[in-house]
Parts: C-alpha cells; structure tokens; sequence
C-alpha cells in the first residue's frame, strides 16, 4: 500500500469519525431536550391535575356549604311558619273558644228564659177606692235585670170602675211591677174609653198615684174627630182625661171627620 492511500484512507475514518461524533452529539442533545421537555410538560401536567383536584374539591365544599345554608334558610322559613301557623291556630283556637262560650252563655240564658216562661199570666189588683185592674198575657217570664218586673207578651187589660166606663188596653208588650203593681205598655198601644180610641207607643199606669199616661205618637179619634197630641193623661179615680200637646210651643192638631 502507498503512502498516498494510506493517507486517504485515514481522511477517510477521521471524516468518518466526525460525522459520526457531530451525529451523535446532535441526537443525544435532542433526546435530552425531549426528555427535558416531556418532564417539564409531566410535572405541568401534575400541577394542573392537582388544582384541577383541588378545585373540584372546593367546588364540591362549596355545594355542600350551600346545601346547608339552604336548608338553614329552610329550617328557619319552616320555623317562622310553624310560628305562624301555631300563632293563628292559637288564634283560631281562641276565637272559637270565645264562640263556644258565647253559644254556651247564650244557651244558659235561652234556658233560663224557657224556665221562667209562664203561659197565659193573669193579675188582677184592686186599690183603696174600689179600682179594679186586671191584666192578662198569652205569656210571661221574669226580668233579667230587676225579678219583681213580669215582661208580658200579647197583653189584655182592664181598669174597671163602678162608678166611671171600664178602660180597655192592648198592646204587644207589657212589664208588670208585682211589687207596686204598676204598669207599662208599649209598641201597638191602644185604649179604648167611652167613645174614644187612643193610640200610641207607650201607656204607664201608676197605682200608687192612680195617674195613667198615654205619650209617643199618640192619636186620639172619636165619632166626630181626630186628634194627634203630644200627652194624654188619665186620672184613675175620676177617670178624667188630659190631652197635653209636647210642648208649649207645640199645638194640639184636630181634624174633624
């Protein structure tokens, strides 16, 4: 072999030789780019997996804390209402409690009134000068306020005289004092005396003064005329009559038939 292809020859493996070095070289840094790189997107990949786990992990704190907030906030609603509810039931309760006792209050009081009701009731007095008064009711019970005072529905009565005309007296009500055996009549009063009829609202006979008086829309009417006055007095023992206007202003009105 020659010296000159000797020296190709070792031109040759040292070119070999660098080729092969600089080829080596450049992969083996490639790989430790991509292994660094693969590492660094590794633990980027872990980091993000972690928050990602941590944030699920919030997210799910946070819907439980709102589940308890919203049943606290249930809790509470349903407790306002059971307050409520308890606060009108007891009002409810209260006021139907008040209703029965009134019904019960009510029911004593009907009973009472439907033990004390007596069925045709008949007075009958007489006084110093021989006066008799007779009255009669198809019914009668005792006064709430006052028990010498008979309450008389449907009432009939008389004031006879032997020497004077009878005095006739119907009304729908009547209160009868069995104490002082005083009288009164009232609504749909009418009297009737000789050849009169007077009508009126209200008609007291007082025994102990033998005065009887007729007051309150009262119209007198006899064969000839027609009268509307104020007061009517009767006197008992002479059984005069007195027919008063309401007042001095006021005149007694008279239409002659």
């Amino acid at each position: 072999m020659s010296s000159k292809s000797f020296l190709q020859i070792l031109i040759l493996l040292l070119i070999a030789l660098i080729i092969g070095g600089i080829y080596y070289k450049y992969f083996s840094i490639d790989k430790n780019i991509v292994e660094e790189i693969n590492t660094k997107d590794i633990e980027k990949s872990s980091k993000i997996e972690e928050l990602e786990k941590k944030i699920s992990e919030l997210e799910i704190e946070k819907d439980i804390l709102n589940n308890k907030i919203a049943r606290s906030n249930e809790n509470s609603e349903q407790m306002k209402s059971d307050n409520n509810s308890a606060k009108e039931n007891n009002k409810i309760s209260k006021n139907l409690e008040k209703k029965i006792d009134k019904k019960n209050n009510i029911k004593e009081i009907k009973k009472k009134e439907i033990k004390n009701l007596v069925k045709d009731v008949e007075y009958t007095s007489v006084d110093e000068k021989g006066n008799k008064f007779y009255l009669k009711a198809k019914s009668g019970k005792s006064n709430f306020n006052n028990k010498d005072i008979l309450d008389l529905e449907n009432v009939r009565g008389k004031v006879i005289s032997e020497v004077r005309d009878t005095i006739y007296i119907v009304s729908d009500f009547a209160q009868y004092n069995s104490l002082n055996l005083n009288s009164k009549f009232y609504e749909n009063v009418i009297i009737n005396y000789q050849d009169k009829e007077i009508k009126c609202i209200n008609f007291d006979i007082n025994m102990e003064t033998n005065k009887a008086i007729a007051y309150n829309n009262v119209i007198i009417t006899d064969p000839k005329s027609e009268m509307k006055a104020g007061i009517v007095e009767f006197d008992l023992k002479t059984k005069n009559i007195e027919i008063n206007p309401e007042s001095a202003i006021t005149e007694i009105k008279v239409v002659n038939n």
